[in-house]
């Protein structure tokens, strides 16, 4: 994007800014200590929630020199309460590195504040174009969602291509002869007007110009991969004999090893023994009226992997005297040609393992 296209975004977006901005203390300030105790104050917390403790941290604790002298201890004494508390330990240790290495001095190049304990990428950008308006674009939630809707890109932001993608973006569309303004102002402009549900489009300084806008997209964006909640879940596999065969079933519906075939399954929300087992509701609908039966071995348990669950899979091997009608909706075939159906990798170890 050129020059020239850039200050379609950004003459009307700064003006907003400084027509609109909170008056919040650390805006009123180029000195970097202050700026990155708020920064990282407000990592995981509300502003509103986060003003009273900056003010109250940074009344114990106003220069590098007092926080680095601190005892840990009292350091997270005036964290308790905001959680997260290796943010305050990595405070604290960054400001006797900045003592240490930098004469305690706050650092100016932007490696330099990066090299300081917990300050990433955002918070180094952060730092660097608020303090000494350094030319470097920050990207916290309110900058991917803002530039996710200006440009209408569905690519995921926890993602590794996406991050690339809206860092360049990011960088592409910053003033640089502003930054400081700038990036306070796409980060306010998140937190203010394009907020994650109901934004007050219509309030938007950008609004002509957001492509999702037009796409009628708007809260559909940005998008997130998530990351992947591992849950366990707990089969029981019936492996039943009865002269010669066993009866089998493919899994349908969307879920995992669709397709592949198994055998009689009961799926509980919990271990259970093989006593509580016979008491389910599914067990005596598969065997309603047919008695005992005889487990032949001790039941084989498994325990799978897979990318979102934890398999708990527990085998026995039972022999019948009769067929209950309850296996009516399974498979009856020869024991010898399970070989000859797919199944799923759990079930193939266990076969494997009985041979």
């Amino acid at each position: 994007m050129s020059g020239m296209e850039n200050m379609e975004f950004i003459v009307p977006l700064e003006k907003w800014y400084l027509e609109n901005k909170r008056d919040l203390p650390w805006r009123n300030t180029t000195d970097p200590y202050v700026i990155w105790i708020s920064e990282v104050i407000l990592q995981q917390t509300r502003v509103i929630q986060g003003l009273d403790y900056f003010n109250r941290f940074m009344t114990r604790f106003p220069d590098v020199a007092s926080l680095a002298e601190a005892e840990e201890d009292e350091v997270l004494k005036y964290w308790q309460g905001l959680g997260y508390y290796s943010r305050a330990r990595n405070l604290h240790t960054a400001a006797r590195q900045i003592m240490d290495d930098f004469g305690g001095l706050f650092p100016k190049n932007y490696r330099d504040v990066l090299s300081l304990k917990g300050i990433g990428e955002y918070t180094a950008a952060a730092i660097c174009s608020f303090a000494y308006r350094q030319p470097y674009a920050v990207v916290d939630g309110n900058v991917y969602r803002v530039l996710a809707r200006l440009f209408d890109i569905d690519v995921p932001i926890d993602s590794t291509p996406g991050k690339k993608l809206f860092v360049k973006l990011a960088s592409d569309l910053l003033d640089k002869k502003r930054p400081d303004v700038y990036n306070q102002a796409i980060m306010e402009l998140g937190a203010l007007q394009c907020v994650p549900r109901s934004p007050h489009c219509e309030l938007c300084p950008l609004s002509d110009k957001c492509l999702s806008l037009i796409s009628g997209r708007v809260e559909k964006l940005p998008v997130k991969q998530g990351k992947t909640v591992v849950k366990p879940r707990f089969f029981n596999y019936l492996c039943i004999s009865y002269q010669g065969d066993t009866w089998i079933r493919q899994r349908k519906g969307k879920d995992i090893w669709e397709n592949l075939y198994e055998f009689v399954l009961i799926e509980t929300d919990k271990e259970y023994s093989f006593e509580e087992l016979q008491h389910t509701e599914e067990y005596c609908r598969i065997f309603n009226g047919l008695g005992k039966v005889k487990v032949t071995a001790l039941p084989l348990q498994k325990r799978h992997v897979l990318s979102h669950r934890i398999i708990n899979a527990y085998f026995y091997s039972i022999e019948i005297e009769s067929v209950p009608e309850g296996l009516s909706g399974y498979i009856r075939i020869p024991y010898t040609e399970l070989e000859n159906y797919a199944v799923s990798r759990l079930t193939h170890i266990y076969l494997e393992q009985r041979k």
